[in-house]
């Protein structure tokens, strides 16, 4: 599986365009009140990400075992500290309504904990390149 992101940015206009392989979509992000950049923190986005993948997945995992899953809700919380620092103190708290007992709720969740990418990728580090660099003048 292929993703990617971008953001096109200019004074007030801000687009995001998502693609997962040949599925492409956009997120409706506004400019900043000063018309440059995003009105959304790329921590902002980063937790928003864990949330997403730990939701997605308890649906992925909960099919697997034949589970209903009626209603999810995840919060991530961390903190930031000077500019160019690392997120800190990271965590998240969730929230399922399914048709299943008590003890099989909590197992999915706990396992999906083990399998969401996103989780994953940040407990693990992977290297963060800059592959490119194109300069235009005006």
């Amino acid at each position: 599986m292929k993703i990617s992101a971008q953001v096109q940015n200019s004074e007030g206009q801000h687009t995001v365009s998502l693609r997962t392989n040949d599925n492409v979509h956009s997120l409706v992000i506004p400019p900043k009140p000063t018309g440059f950049g995003s009105s959304a923190n790329g921590g902002e986005l980063l937790f928003l990400a864990l949330a997403t993948c730990y939701c997605n997945d308890i649906y992925r995992e909960a099919a697997k075992r034949g589970l209903k899953v009626e209603h999810i809700e995840v919060e991530v919380e961390g903190e930031f500290g000077a500019e160019g620092e690392p997120a800190r103190n990271v965590s998240y708290r969730a929230k399922v309504t399914a048709q299943a007992d008590e003890a099989e709720i909590r197992e999915l969740m706990s396992h999906t904990d083990r399998v969401a990418e996103i989780q994953n990728t940040l407990r693990h580090g992977i290297p963060v390149a800059l592959s490119g660099i194109e300069v235009v003048t005006v």
